[in-house]
């Protein structure tokens, strides 16, 4: 039921089902519409523009709200300063094609305080709009944010983050007194946003919501608080909002919020008497009641103070765009009685539109709450089992729900006591590695606690699965050790692997798949029971280790091709074989060395590894003997292949929702390029290399091991490991190129490490000569390149234009790296080669 909550789009089918077994009334017509009726969707609208217009106000010449834009404050705390300042990364309103809007701000020293101001950009220059005829020069449009610290436009101190952080923990978040920054609106029958800076009239507004909602939480007399004041959890990382003080659930919505929300769950609530008049089975009007509710939780996900602001499309984001509850600075409030994106009517038109397109000829089915670890169904009843199971501690599901789940209390809990029994969703079975995140409430949760729940669940779907079914498990963890542990226990629980298959299923714009080794895919597992014909696990075949050694690299061999025919390479490809190897390990119930010892998993894991990097390598190269590489040039194709192959600019994003989520002080931007260690360690195994004999290519800090960028080996490079870092003055004279090791080369220069001919000596193997052409050009050194290559011959080396090929193809499209390996290669024919 709470997945259901969490997601939406998983949740249709069933609302779907639900009000066709009740009824045959059709959605689009009759007593039961969705869109249509006086009852439901259509009368809590109007209802609830009738209750809230005032505190949504027009403008004078009649436009319309459909979003407000904040910013938390902060007092400055620069001597003698004080200022508020609106905490905020970005200016920037409206940016797409050739429409720019954004807002500035105008320091008042003397007065400290910060006025706004709104431009516009016309043709090639900036005006404002209040004033068009005044033109702005070099406007800024960086917020005060940077990394969690601000920095105050009147004196230019820079609040640190801990005092930030500290401010707003006494403000509970500092949602309730957010500075408005910009209204919203559009005006009937015109096309287009109209950004305005608030007037008195707005403030006003503001101000009669919240007295409005303390008159009404005086006079509440529900058993439940008018608005959620569950707690909030902290879960660093993940629930990072409570950090800055916001302690409960109510906490994430400002006063104005809170008052929609609590119209729209009690019209919701009181749906369900003005349905009974007209419907006399009371199941179908829960039925209904239950798709009000889910429309409710579309328009929450996108009406609290955590939501962002898109700048193509100019709309609020929703809070979820990943599975977390992050802090933003500043935030976008939707209208919930607008028609535009996160008002009632909009998710109402949107939730019936895909009802309707579904279609009605469905069987009805049945739904149950149970555990995955103790079905009710009996043995050999089910001829699919597929399942979608938690990874570990990716996602806290129940914690997340939580956000749901106390808004549902309050509409439905009468409707489903026995799922509301609770003030907060059921965690303690729940088969989630949590000890890590939160060790109070979570001690018993650890890995081993999660892989016996995991273990118990899918020898449960084994049991009840029918000898002639099939299994699917999907998967989509990026962790080895994650794998590792499904894989065993899905062996254990008596599974045969038969096959897997990556499947796009996500989106590569999401969060957490930026510049990270995230699975592009989810792959899907494909599994038999491995039974006797009385239902029991087999358990008296024992395969020969030698013999599946044999076997283990012709499977590979057909695999590998096969997904690469399908567009399958990288990361998906590499796990997208653990399916066909795993079905010659797994159709035994153990597997024994000559010696009468058994194999384990994990060690058969290393050689599959083995035999799938083997097999990339010659894929990456194409034909080309890699074996003439130096292990350095093959685990870096090997490392990039993983991480980007079939990605075109994977560094590039420009999704604004990316500014969603307030960066710790402890963070920094990544350079180079990430892995999880221990899948970093099996590729460099299988390739014949080993991680800690590379230290001028790969950093090793923790559980990650990182490839290092070309920048980041020039003093190695050059001769220069020693050197001294680049003084400020020595950037900001070569800023214009943006490259931090300019300096670095200049001094090896002077220093007269390159020779007599002015070229730096060569790299002592393939790669390490390829990235010394690539600094060279990205310098600037044109003549350096020519000699480096011509006259001491590095150009004469087949091997370094096929790298350096395979290396442009492997790069991101958007990256710096990309663009300097590809000005190499373009100068290969001009100097002769």
């Amino acid at each position: 039921m709470w997945g259901l909550m969490l997601s939406q789009a998983t949740s249709i089918p069933w609302l779907f089902c639900l009000i066709r077994s009740y009824s045959n009334t059709s959605l689009s017509t009759g007593s039961v519409s969705l869109t249509k009726s006086e009852n439901g969707c259509e009368w809590i609208g109007g209802e609830a523009e009738k209750e809230l217009a005032e505190f949504y106000p027009k403008d004078a010449e009649g436009a319309m709200p459909i979003a407000y834009i904040w910013a938390r404050t902060i007092q400055c705390e620069g001597p003698g300063c004080g200022a508020e300042v609106p905490v905020t990364r970005s200016l920037w309103l409206a940016r797409k094609g050739n429409r720019c809007v954004a807002l500035q701000l105008i320091p008042q020293k003397s007065r400290k305080c910060i006025d706004l101001r709104i431009i516009v950009k016309q043709r090639d220059s900036w005006v404002d709009q209040a004033e068009p005829h005044a033109r702005i020069d070099n406007p800024r449009f960086e917020g005060t944010a940077k990394r969690g610290s601000v920095t105050c436009p009147c004196c230019g101190y820079t609040t640190p983050v801990t005092s930030v952080r500290r401010q707003l923990k006494k403000r509970n978040g500092g949602a309730n007194d957010a500075k408005l920054l910009c209204v919203v609106r559009m005006r009937p029958n015109q096309a287009g946003r109209i950004f305005q800076l608030p007037q008195s009239f707005d403030i006003e507004a503001i101000n009669r919501a919240a007295e409005e909602l303390r008159r009404r939480e005086h006079h509440h007399k529900g058993r439940l608080s008018l608005v959620p004041d569950e707690s909030l959890p902290v879960m660093s990382g993940v629930f990072n909002a409570p950090i800055y003080g916001h302690n409960t659930w109510g906490s994430l919505f400002t006063p104005r919020q809170s008052l929609a929300l609590s119209t729209l769950a009690r019209l919701i609530s009181e749906a369900a008497g003005k349905l009974e008049k007209e419907i006399a089975d009371k199941e179908l009007v829960t039925a209904v009641q239950t798709c009000l509710g889910f429309n409710f939780s579309r328009v929450a996900d996108l009406s609290n103070s955590l939501c962002g602001w898109k700048l193509d499309v100019q709309c609020p984001t929703h809070l979820f765009a990943r599975q977390a509850i992050p802090m933003t600075w500043d935030f976008a409030e939707s209208v919930c009685i607008s028609q535009s994106s996160g008002s009632w009517s909009v998710m109402t038109e949107r939730f019936a539109s895909i009802l309707l397109n579904i279609g009605a000829d469905w069987s009805v089915g049945h739904v149950q709450q149970s555990s995955a670890t103790n079905h009710p169904l009996p043995d050999g009843s089910a001829i699919a089992f597929i399942t979608d199971p938690p990874y570990y501690n990716a996602v806290p599901y129940a914690d997340l729900s939580d956000f749901f789940y106390v808004w549902f209390r309050r509409m439905l809990g009468d409707k489903y006591p026995e799922l509301f029994a609770t003030s907060l969703t059921p965690k303690d079975e729940e088969a989630c590695q949590m000890a890590g995140w939160d060790a109070v409430r979570y001690a018993h949760k650890d890995s081993k606690w999660f892989e016996q729940q995991m273990g118990r669940a899918l020898s449960e779907g084994r049991r009840v699965l029918n000898p002639r079914g099939i299994g699917t498990v999907v998967f989509a963890h990026k962790s080895t050790v994650g794998w590792e542990a499904l894989l065993q226990a899905l062996i254990d629980a008596g599974w045969i692997i038969t096959a897997s298959w990556p499947i796009d299923t996500e989106m590569d714009t999401r969060l957490r798949a930026r510049d990270s080794a995230a699975l592009a895919s989810s792959v899907h597992l494909v599994c038999r029971p491995r039974e006797n014909p009385d239902g029991s696990i087999r358990t008296d075949e024992v395969g020969d280790w030698r013999d599946i050694l044999q076997e283990l690299p012709r499977r590979i061999q057909e695999w590998m091709p096969r997904l690469a025919e399908e567009g399958v390479v990288g990361a998906d490809a590499i796990f997208a074989c653990l399916g066909p190897a795993l079905e010659i390990f797994s159709r035994y119930s153990k597997v024994e060395k000559a010696s009468g010892q058994t194999v384990s998993l994990r060690e058969y894991l290393e050689h599959v590894w083995a035999a799938v990097a083997k097999e990339a390598l010659a894929t990456v190269f194409e034909g080309a003997d890699a074996s003439g590489f130096e292990e350095d040039a093959r685990l870096t194709a090997m490392w990039l292949w993983t991480l980007f192959a079939g990605q075109t600019g994977a560094n590039g994003s420009d999704n604004d929702e990316a500014e969603e989520e307030e960066s710790e002080e402890t963070d920094s931007k990544q350079s180079g390029y990430v892995l999880e260690y221990d899948a970093a360690r099996k590729i460099a195994q299988g390739l014949g290399a080993h991680l800690e004999s590379l230290p001028s290519l790969v950093e090793i800090k923790g559980e990650t091991a990182t490839l290092l960028s070309v920048a980041e080996r020039t003093r190695r490079l050059f001769g220069r490991e020693d050197a001294a870092s680049p003084t400020k003055a020595q950037k900001k004279k070569k800023a214009q190129l943006q490259l931090g090791f300019v300096s670095e080369l200049e001094q090896a220069e002077e220093a007269g490490s390159w020779g007599s001919k002015g070229v730096p000596p060569q790299g002592v193997t393939v790669l390490d000569r390829v990235h010394q052409s690539m600094i060279l050009f990205a310098a600037g050194r044109a003549e350096a390149l020519r000699r480096f290559l011509v006259d001491e011959g590095v150009g004469r080396d087949e091997r370094f234009w096929r790298l350096a090929q395979v290396l442009s193809y492997l790069y991101p499209s958007a990256s710096e790296e990309r663009r300097w390996i590809d000005g190499v290669l373009a100068r290969k024919k001009g100097l002769g080669f």
